[in-house]
């Protein structure tokens, strides 16, 4: 082979191989960076707390803090039901793209004494959109108060166990668990959690997620 043409070619197969290197190591850099979607209500909109508080918002901080490069994303809404987060979920989706979505909705339905069955199929529903996009999902479940009557309650409480067995979904078991009835932890309400209870929701929260992230 001409001696001329040798080194040209040498240097392009070179510039090509380091080309698709760093491509590669780019994409690998991309896919391993997490994408969290919060899919929530109140609980997780930051309800009658001021900028910062809410336990969405310390968890992007605690993420930092464990030096854990992820984005959070926080698409909660006030009042929203876990038909609204049906009907959300899809362009959510498609927009964010999140390797993670933490469904925390199903409180303003069992509020409202919406059939515990519709309230569940909404919520699987849900999981297995997320699924289907690729997502690791992360349910957050509630329990009604005793007022609701015992068989209520306890199937209201059953359908997030349900649905995680399902899908094959993480479960944090009740999300206000660290709570109690300690009114200070609570809003003049009695519903909505104050200040101080959101690193307390962060921490029922957060191993169970970061068991998703390794």
């Amino acid at each position: 082979m001409n001696k001329k043409l040798v080194m040209p070619l040498f240097g392009l197969i070179c510039a090509t191989w380091i080309g698709l290197c760093l491509n590669s190591a780019a994409l690998a850099t991309t896919a391993a960076k997490p994408h969290i979607l919060i899919l929530g209500d109140s609980l997780s909109a930051g309800y009658g707390l001021s900028s910062g508080e809410g336990w969405v918002d310390l968890l992007a901080k605690k993420l930092d803090r464990e030096k854990i490069s992820a984005t959070v994303t926080n698409a909660s809404i006030s009042g929203d039901t876990t038909a609204g987060g049906v009907s959300r979920l899809p362009a959510l989706l498609a927009k964010h793209k999140p390797t993670h979505v933490v469904i925390e909705l199903g409180g303003n339905d069992g509020l409202r004494g919406s059939p515990v069955a519709t309230a569940k199929a909404n919520l699987q529903k849900m999981t297995a959109t997320a699924k289907a996009a690729g997502a690791k999902v992360v349910i957050l479940g509630m329990r009604m108060p005793p007022n609701f009557g015992p068989a209520y309650t306890a199937q209201f409480e059953a359908m997030y166990v349900d649905v995680a067995k399902a899908e094959n979904a993480a479960l944090v078991p009740f999300f206000l668990a660290p709570l109690g009835a300690d009114l200070k932890y609570f809003q003049p309400d009695r519903i909505h959690p104050t200040a101080a209870a959101q690193p307390l929701m962060l921490d029922t929260v957060w191993p169970v997620l970061l068991k998703t992230l390794k």
